[in-house]
């Protein structure tokens, strides 16, 4: 997961224009965030009960709209 996040940062340099200006950046960042939320769903619950503050069913449900929304993913919102 830690390296997904880092590919994202090293994609964008940390800035939103960088994402905005490059679909190759777009589909490597959601793919990455596809990947670090995947690999969420398969921490057991000890491991995320250390990381209360994480909301991991939403990240298990944005896993979802992005795995299932396929081109219709809203950028904006990533």
């Amino acid at each position: 997961m830690r390296d997904c996040l880092d590919r994202i940062g090293e994609y964008t340099n940390g800035e939103r224009a960088r994402f905005d200006a490059s679909r190759l950046v777009q589909d490597a960042v959601v793919r990455n965030l596809q990947t670090l939320a995947e690999s969420s769903q398969r921490l057991s619950d000890k491991v995320k009960a250390t990381e209360a503050d994480i909301p991991w069913r939403e990240l298990a449900g944005f896993r979802n709209v992005i795995v299932h929304g396929y081109l219709g993913v809203d950028l904006g919102a990533v």
